[in-house]
């Protein structure tokens, strides 16, 4: 258990006696993992916690390092997304990656996707219907525009990780992002931006 920072994270959360899965154990996890520093994302990647995906699904969530094809040209990117995979897309597949959004919109966000889930058991079973028709469609879910990316296989650069349910409130907040020509700040009020036009 010491060495898997999810399972850490879950221990403490339920020795402060937070009840899992409810808004008020987003929050604490939100205040928790901004105080983790600097994460290695190699080991993270390896977290006894996360499940090595052979065969990624739709609904699932992932992290992964990732190069894009046209990084000369992008205004900025992340080499290290956290993404809930959409559905297929040429050479490879549509993702919401969710360190574009502010924690606090990433909480609102997440809050409305998981009206989505395909059931409340928390396992292997349980995804979200994250379809881009519906996206579009509930306004609740108006969020997913500035993270809606297409990420090409061949440009994945590591394994993909799969992070199971009950992890999935820690992971929405671990500061893992890697923003390439911006800052985390610039990329938000970019997000901000998009969403008030």
């Amino acid at each position: 258990m010491a060495d898997s920072l999810f399972q850490k994270l879950q221990f403490q959360a339920f020795r402060a006696g937070i009840p899992p899965r409810t808004k008020e154990a987003r929050n604490w996890f939100r205040k928790q993992v901004q105080t983790l520093g600097g994460i290695n994302r190699q080991k993270l990647l390896k977290d006894e916690a996360l499940v090595r995906a052979t065969r990624p699904r739709m609904g699932e969530m992932y992290m992964f390092f990732y190069d894009p094809k046209h990084k000369e040209t992008l205004p900025y990117y992340d080499t290290f997304p956290l993404i809930i995979l959409v559905e297929k897309a040429p050479g490879g597949f549509y993702g919401l990656n969710l360190h574009y959004l502010p924690p606090p919109l990433r909480a609102k966000f997440f809050d409305a996707l998981m009206e989505t889930m395909t059931n409340k058991r928390y396992d292997e079973t349980t995804r979200f219907k994250a379809r881009y028709r519906i996206l579009q469609s509930v306004r609740k879910l108006r969020y997913f525009e500035p993270c809606f990316k297409h990420y090409l296989t061949k440009h994945v650069s590591s394994r993909m990780a799969k992070v199971e349910a009950p992890e999935w409130e820690i992971a929405l907040f671990m500061p893992t992002q890697r923003f390439k020509k911006a800052t985390a700040g610039k990329v938000y009020t970019q997000s901000r931006r998009s969403l008030a036009s």
